[in-house]
């Protein structure tokens, strides 16, 4: 599963109740047989992420927890958002202390809203997301981390602790995009494919990721251990009403697709009300026809990417709908089905039953 910490009515009492429910969502994760629970770091996204301190939610989590896996998707490696030795301080602390139950995903957090606030260079995150990635790599495997890199320079330090996994947590990186998958493919590190586009635009990224995988020299690696592990988003809500599950999913999707569509793209707040009898599906075809629109107003070339949120044909419906959608993206070349079920309108019972369902219908078709 997947937490971006969403919310409709984002007043604060209402913000801190999603953070406990996203907690009380990750401990029943474990109890229902998921293998791992993702948290995002955005900052100042108001609606779409709340999400602002993962490693603080994960080491809570963990403390809740005995099995499940806790990843980090993603820290915004960029040096203004989180200094690499401090990343790898922070997450081999959590490692240890979670009895080795970390993964490390790389991102740059590359809104406007971000940047501005914490005064990263829009024009370098990409080169210091390269550089701390190779930091943090480095800082774990050897006793000592000297680096003397284009951007940073850091004399023989001890970065402590160690981690509890040897020898260090495996990585990933924020994958959306082709040339992000290619990349890494090259650095060696897992790839978590966010996007919205469905079971044949999975296979396309993976067909991509496997080319790239087939192609590299080794010269970009950011570590000795090689993760080619390959997880892809399933927006899912599952009841035993198709009907309900279908209209609250689409809803839920339409909160996050405005969201998206308002911080990365400057298009209007999302729209957070839910409207009894409403027919959420068609409110989903409308909304993204508005977005057509938004777009050729603003000149925006439209690709896959710019309307993917917009597509429902995702793992809403009953546990067989599940079930049957989780076959066609495993067919597709996914290794991990990454759950998000936490979207700003979703009510917090039909959050813990969808849970439920998965643990004990769907996932133990996969076992």
């Amino acid at each position: 599963m997947i937490f971006e910490a969403q919310l409709a009515d984002p007043g604060r009492e209402h913000e801190h109740q999603v953070l406990r429910d996203c907690v009380e969502q990750a401990v029943l994760a474990e109890e229902q047989g998921f293998d791992r629970v993702w948290a995002v770091e955005h900052h100042a996204l108001k609606w779409y992420a709340h999400m602002s301190a993962p490693e603080i939610f994960l080491s809570y989590v963990a403390a809740r927890t005995e099995r499940i896996r806790l990843g980090h998707g993603v820290v915004c490696l960029p040096f203004n958002f989180n200094h690499p030795v401090r990343v790898a301080e922070r997450a081999a602390m959590l490692d240890v202390l979670s009895g080795g139950r970390l993964d490390l995903g790389a991102g740059r957090g590359a809104t406007r809203q971000e940047t501005s606030l914490c005064g990263v260079d829009p024009e370098r995150t990409y080169a210091e997301l390269d550089e701390s990635l190779r930091i943090i790599a480095g800082a774990w495997r050897a006793d000592e981390l000297e680096w003397h890199g284009p951007l940073l320079d850091i004399p023989p330090h001890p970065i402590l602790p160690r981690p509890a996994q040897s020898p260090h947590p495996p990585l990933f990186l924020a994958c959306s995009k082709r040339d992000t998958l290619a990349l890494a493919a090259e650095y060696g590190v897992g790839a978590l494919v966010l996007g919205f586009s469905g079971p044949e635009e999975i296979k396309q990224m993976r067909a991509c990721y496997d080319d790239a995988i087939a192609a590299r020299t080794g010269e970009r690696l950011v570590s000795s251990v090689v993760n080619d592990h390959f997880a892809a988003l399933c927006p899912t809500i599952v009841l035993d009403s198709r009907e309900r599950a279908v209209q609250i999913g689409a809803r839920g999707q339409r909160f996050f697709a405005q969201s998206i569509a308002h911080w990365y793209g400057s298009a209007p707040p999302p729209d957070e009300a839910v409207v009894p009898g409403r027919d959420e599906v068609a409110a989903m075809r409308e909304a993204a026809e508005q977005q057509l629109a938004h777009l050729h107003e603003a000149r925006i070339p439209v690709t896959p990417n710019a309307t993917a949120t917009f597509n429902v044909e995702h793992a809403y419906g009953t546990a067989e709908d599940a079930v049957a959608y989780v076959e066609r993206l495993a067919d597709a070349g996914a290794d991990e089905i990454m759950c998000l079920i936490q979207m700003g309108t979703v009510p917090q019972d039909v959050c813990l039953e969808t849970i439920r369902q998965w643990g004990q219908k769907v996932i133990p078709e996969f076992r």
